[in-house]
């Protein structure tokens, strides 16, 4: 199928056009919030709506690069608080990685896995001593790991 050249347009042509851009301008409008609404009100046209949003929520090169650097420094520097549940600590991590994955940073089964085994506290390195040496942990999913970690810290009650 070629697509017309815009003086190729009949008005039945341009009638179409307006209100697939109406139909796409209302979906944004209703997902977006009053502050987010505030920010695009002034685009005419769900192109321009759909260039402002994601330079508003990615931001230029610049932030993004600033974006994962403060990613990264996250990741470097997690570590299971003291009292913390597993499950907890489960759902800050899984964050933490989904932030990176947004990112576009992708960090393979093994190295999320000893990046969890070296922030857990020092009660846990029977554990994980014994993970690293029974599991493969190039297979390792994160959901899996914590699973582990989960039931491990129901056995002993912590």
């Amino acid at each position: 199928m070629v697509e017309k050249s815009r003086a190729e347009w009949s008005t039945e042509d341009k009638k179409k056009k307006a209100n697939l851009d109406n139909v796409a301008k209302d979906i944004l409008y209703k997902t977006l919030d009053v502050n987010m609404f505030s920010n695009i009100k002034t685009c005419f046209t769900a192109k321009k709506i759909w260039e402002k949003l994601t330079q508003l929520c990615e931001g230029n090169d610049q932030t993004k690069e600033n974006k994962l650097t403060v990613a990264i420094q996250k990741f470097d520097n997690a570590k299971m608080k003291p009292g913390e549940a597993m499950a907890e600590f489960d759902e800050r991590f899984s964050n933490i990685i989904c932030e990176h994955i947004s990112l576009g940073k992708i960090y393979t089964n093994h190295e999320i896995a000893l990046k969890v085994m070296r922030a857990l506290p020092r009660e846990w390195d029977v554990k994980t001593i014994t993970m690293r040496e029974s599991k493969d942990l190039r297979k390792l999913e994160l959901y899996d790991l914590f699973s582990d970690l989960k039931s491990y810290e129901f056995e002993l009650g912590i």
